[in-house]
């Protein structure tokens, strides 16, 4: 809908299409362990599938602590990690560079940054999250390569950021 568009970072100029953007809003269990409904915007083409994973992440009681659409002014906020918003599409450049993200299409989503954060050389983001790069540490809401997150994603074709070489990305998953 149009009201949603203009709470989001979509303008004329992105690389997708507004009528190829959905509008989703799912229940998912939060760090407090009762149910909440948050909302994302995804590519068309992937909107059932993404239902089912949140569907999968609900019944398994993974938690998420937002599930929200990114606004335009939050664009510029310093990626300190005073948030821990998981969300989808984002119109940007790619972290540290300057061609489109696959949020920017729709085609991504980062779960509970904070707990899982990317990590290229000495850049982290969110800065306050290193200690969350040692995944060995046992906390909830943190995404495991065996766990029920990475499975429900690679159900639907996409891949984990943790399984990067180039760099970390433990809160990212992609369809590409």
């Amino acid at each position: 809908p149009a009201r949603v568009l203009e709470r989001s970072t979509w303008e004329p100029g992105c690389p997708v299409a507004a009528d190829d953007l959905a509008w989703l809003r799912v229940a998912f269990v939060g760090f407090d362990d009762a149910r909440h409904t948050g909302e994302l915007l995804v590519a068309s083409a992937w909107a059932d599938d993404l239902v089912g994973v949140f569907r999968t992440l609900y019944d398994a009681r993974f938690p998420l602590e937002e599930l929200r659409i990114t606004r335009a002014d939050e664009l510029d906020v310093p990626p300190t990690g005073d948030g821990n918003g998981s969300g989808a599409f984002v119109c940007r450049a790619v972290t540290g560079g300057t061609s489109y993200s696959e949020h920017a299409y729709g085609r991504a989503i980062d779960l509970n940054p904070f707990q899982n954060p990317y990590r290229r050389g000495d850049v982290v983001v969110p800065e306050l999250a290193s200690a969350y790069l040692d995944r060995d540490r046992d906390a909830r809401g943190m995404i495991r390569p065996d766990g029920v997150v990475v499975r429900a994603f690679a159900a639907i074709g996409w891949q984990w950021g943790g399984d990067y070489t180039a760099l970390e990305d433990y809160q990212h998953f992609s369809s590409t």
